[in-house]
């Protein structure tokens, strides 16, 4: 049995994503919690995959592969 008065309060809290998903949970946290992805719209567990891209960095990736192919390409002939 715990002590009285030294641990926090476990209670009902609304966890909210950002695709609109929300559901309730029990926790320590105060307030309700606001995530970025959840498991209804991250890949890994919907299947679809989502390329974020960030400062063009996937875009900088895909030519920097197109260059390295055709080099290859090139040297093999």
């Amino acid at each position: 049995m715990p002590k009285e008065g030294i641990h926090p309060k476990y209670q009902t809290i609304t966890v909210k994503c950002a695709c609109g998903t929300h559901f309730e949970t029990r926790s320590t946290h105060k307030g309700d919690i606001v995530l970025e992805i959840c498991s209804a719209c991250h890949p890994f567990f919907t299947g679809k995959q989502k390329l974020v891209d960030t400062a063009g960095r996937v875009e900088r990736f895909r030519r920097k592969f197109a260059q390295s192919d055709a080099g290859k390409a090139a040297a093999t002939k």
